[in-house]
């Protein structure tokens, strides 16, 4: 299907040069582009999981190391506080 978009010459500039140095037309590079953002969207992933999104189990690294910090106050002896 054709149609018209309006797109930034800065972006377009950029989507051009990434095709060029891809090897395929800009309208591959943004049929890909446009495949991947609405995939993303439709498996409910939030763009900015893809930087974060390995940390949603930290919480269970930093119960951890509180029950060590803890385990290890336990031991100092009352005449180390000072």
């Amino acid at each position: 299907m054709k149609t018209t978009l309006e797109i930034p010459d800065a972006l377009f500039r950029k989507a051009k040069s990434a095709a060029a140095e891809q090897g395929i037309p800009l309208r591959a590079l943004v049929s890909e582009a446009l495949e991947e953002k609405l995939s993303a969207r439709k498996a409910g992933d939030k763009p900015w999981m893809k930087s974060f999104g390995k940390l949603r189990d930290l919480h269970k690294d930093l119960e951890k190391i509180n029950r060590i910090i803890e385990e290890e106050f336990e031991q100092i002896e009352p005449e180390d506080w000072q």
